[in-house]
C-alpha cells in the first residue's frame, strides 16, 4: 500500500488563490479523521457541515460545523460506502447464484461456495439452539459485508478524497469534495448501528422464545434469585447491554487504530520530492506500509470473523432458556 508524495500540498488551481500551502503534521491526521457531514444546523437550516470556516463540499454555503448540528448530523460518507458496499455484495452474491452449475463450476463459484461452507460451519457450531433459517444469511451477510468495510482500510489513504477533490491534493481549493473517509467502521457511527440491529434481533428472539416474563426474569432473577432481584438487575442488565456495545466499540477501535497508523505512516512521504533525507524518509515509509498492510490483513479478516461469531453466540443465548 502507498500514499501519494503530494499529499501534504494544497494546490492552487488559479492565480487568485495561494500557489501552495504545507500542511502540517496535525492539520493532516484532523483533516483524514474528519467525516463528510450534512445536518440541521440551530438555525434551521440543512448543509454540508463548515470546517475551518469553509464548507465541504465546493459550491455549497454552510451554516454550521459538525459539533453545532447535534443529534441531526448524518456522515455522508460512511453511509455512501456502507450503501455502496452492501450494494455491491448483493449484486455479485446474486449474478454468482444466476450463473451457478454443477457441471463446471466457475472460479468465482468456487470461492462463493468455499465462503458459504465456511460460515455454515460456523453457524453449525455457534448455533445450535433452534433451525433458524434466517441465521445462515444472517451470518453470511454481516461476515462479507464487515469484511469488505474493513477492507477500504488497505486502500491508500489519499487515494479517495484525492480523486473526489477534483485530483487535487486534501483541502485544495480546486476540488469538489473537500472531506471524505473511505472506511466506514472507523466511523463510531457505523460499528454501533451494527450492534444496535443485533440488539434488536437479540430482544425480538429472547421474547419470542421465552415470553416477555421469562425475558424480565434472567436479567432480574439471576444469579442469586428473586429474593434478590435489586442486587440482580445491578449485575445482570449492565452486563447484559455491555456486551452489546463491546461488539461494535471492538470492531471501531481495531479498525480506526489501523487506519490512525496509515495516517501516521502516510506522514514520511510529505517531503518527497524536497531533499535527499525526504527520499529516505520515503523509502523508509514504504517499507513500513508494507508491513503493516500485511500485519493489518489479519486484523481485517480476524474483525469480521468475529463480528460474526459473536452474533451467532449471542443470539444462540436469546433462544436458550437460563
Amino acid at each position: 500500500m502507498e500514499s501519494f508524495p503530494h499529499i501534504s500540498i494544497i494546490v492552487a488551481p488559479n492565480t487568485n488563490q495561494m500557489a501552495s500551502e504545507k500542511l502540517n503534521s496535525t492539520d493532516y491526521i484532523e483533516h483524514h479523521l474528519t467525516n463528510l457531514t450534512y445536518g440541521k444546523c440551530p438555525d434551521g437550516a440543512w448543509s454540508f457541515a463548515s470546517v475551518h470556516g469553509k464548507s465541504q463540499v465546493a459550491g455549497t454555503e454552510a451554516s454550521c460545523g459538525i459539533s453545532d448540528m447535534g443529534f441531526w448530523a448524518f456522515q455522508v460518507d460512511t453511509l455512501f460506502m456502507s450503501f455502496f458496499l452492501g450494494i455491491c455484495m448483493i449484486t455479485v452474491f446474486r449474478r454468482i447464484a444466476k450463473k451457478a452449475t454443477s457441471s463446471q463450476p466457475t472460479r468465482s463459484q468456487n470461492i462463493f461456495e468455499y465462503l458459504v461452507t465456511f460460515v455454515r460451519d460456523q453457524v453449525t457450531e455457534n448455533f445450535t439452539a433452534s433451525k433458524n433459517p434466517i441465521m445462515g444469511p444472517l451470518a453470511l451477510t454481516i461476515f462479507t459485508w464487515v469484511l469488505l468495510m474493513n477492507l477500504m482500510d488497505l486502500l491508500p489513504v489519499d487515494l479517495v478524497p484525492w480523486a473526489l477533490n477534483g485530483f487535487t491534493a486534501p483541502g485544495a481549493e480546486g476540488g469538489a469534495i473537500h472531506y471524505f473517509k473511505v472506511l466506514p467502521v472507523a466511523d463510531i457511527n457505523a460499528p454501533i448501528g451494527m450492534a444496535l440491529g443485533v440488539l434488536i434481533l437479540i430482544h425480538y428472539y429472547s421474547i419470542k422464545n421465552k415470553g416477555l416474563g421469562g425475558f424480565l426474569a434472567e436479567l432480574t432473577f439471576q444469579p442469586y434469585g428473586k429474593w434478590m432481584a435489586p442486587i440482580n438487575v445491578i449485575f445482570e442488565i449492565p452486563g447484559f447491554y455491555a456486551k452489546q456495545l463491546a461488539l461494535g466499540l471492538r470492531l471501531y477501535g481495531n479498525l480506526f487504530a489501523g487506519e490512525m497508523i496509515f495516517i501516521l505512516i502516510a506522514l514520511f512521504f510529505s517531503g518527497f520530492f524536497d531533499s535527499f533525507t525526504g527520499v529516505l524518509t520515503g523509502v523508509a515509509g514504504i517499507a513500513l506500509n508494507f508491513i503493516w498492510a500485511v500485519f493489518h490483513i489479519l486484523v481485517v479478516v480476524l474483525q469480521a470473523f468475529l463480528f460474526m461469531v459473536l452474533t451467532l453466540v449471542y443470539l444462540q443465548q436469546a433462544h436458550e432458556h437460563h
